[in-house]
This record gives C-alpha cells, sequence and structure tokens, in this order.
C-alpha cells in the first residue's frame, strides 16, 4: 500500500498534464487518471518489474485518453445523427401541415358555395358536434330534413374536391 501510494504521489500530476494536452477537459483528466491508478491497482500482480513501469503507466494513460475521445466521437456522431431525424421528421410535419392547409382552403372554399340553412347545419354538425336531433330542435326542423341537409352537402363536397391534392397528401403521409 506503502508502495502504491508512493507511485501515486510521484505519478499522478505528471499523468493528469499529460491527459490534460489531450482532452482539454479537466473533470475528464481527472477520471482518466483514477482509471489509470485503478488499472495498477488491480493489475498490480501481474506487472513485469524488468520493463520500464514509467513507460507502462502513460501507455496505460494513453490508451485509455484515446478510448475516450473515440467513445465521446462516437456519442457526437450519435447526437447529430438524432437531430438529424428529429429535422428531417419537422420538415415532413410542415409539408403534411402545408397539404392540410390546402385540402382546408378547398373544403372551406366549397362550403362557401353551399346554401345558407346547408351551411348552418353542417357547420352545426361537424363543428360544434351536435347530434341531428340536437340541430333539428335548435333550427325547428325535422331530423330528416337535418339529414338530407348532410347527405347533400357530403355528396356536394365529394363530388368538388380535387383528389388529385387528397391523392398526394396520402402519397406524402404515406412514403415519406
Amino acid at each position: 500500500m506503502a508502495a502504491f501510494d508512493a507511485i501515486y504521489e510521484r505519478y499522478a500530476k505528471r499523468l493528469y498534464g499529460f491527459v490534460l494536452r489531450y482532452i482539454k477537459q479537466e473533470e475528464d483528466a481527472k477520471e482518466i487518471v483514477q482509471e489509470v491508478f485503478i488499472t495498477i491497482w488491480e493489475t498490480r500482480e501481474k506487472i513485469e518489474t524488468y520493463y520500464s513501469f514509467e513507460s507502462f503507466i502513460f501507455t496505460i494513460a494513453y490508451n485509455s485518453t484515446i478510448s475516450l475521445l473515440r467513445k465521446k466521437i462516437s456519442e457526437s456522431k450519435y447526437i447529430d445523427h438524432l437531430k438529424s431525424l428529429q429535422y428531417l421528421e419537422s420538415d415532413d410535419n410542415v409539408t403534411n401541415e402545408i397539404h392540410f392547409q390546402e385540402i382546408n382552403e378547398q373544403v372551406q372554399k366549397l362550403i362557401n358555395q353551399l346554401t345558407p340553412r346547408q351551411r348552418e347545419v353542417f357547420k352545426l354538425s361537424r363543428e360544434e358536434g351536435l347530434t341531428h336531433k340536437e340541430i333539428a330542435e335548435k333550427l325547428n326542423i325535422s331530423t330528416n330534413t337535418v339529414k338530407n341537409h348532410l347527405v347533400s352537402t357530403i355528396s356536394f363536397l365529394k363530388s368538388n374536391i380535387d383528389n388529385s391534392l387528397i391523392v398526394n397528401l396520402l402519397f406524402v403521409s404515406l412514403f415519406l
């Protein structure tokens, strides 16, 4: 134990300076120095005394430093990859939003072409979520009249909406 303390006192500062030149971050350099001394302690019985101990200890420090640098580069590449995926996903969201806006504008134009009563029944049904019975009571008309207005409105929308726009939106959402 006393020999280990002496080795630590002799080499710790020099190892720290050596590692810091490569890594440039004090906390990482301290961690590597600790790892070097842990490795020395764990392999103390296997250390061959006829080799240069100084060369041995600095080789461990160098290898640990290179491993940490490789790990940081790999993490950086992974983070960049995640950022690029997030960027692509947000691009898809923007594209989908644009297509949705185009379809929504077209539907609003078609709704404006409806008769005032059809428009009113459609908005109460689709925008306010009222049932046929609630709409009938609110407008003082029969539920059959409400159903007829909705059927004719939906039929009108289906026949007049630009199908190519919907097909494009489906293609984009399915394959991109």
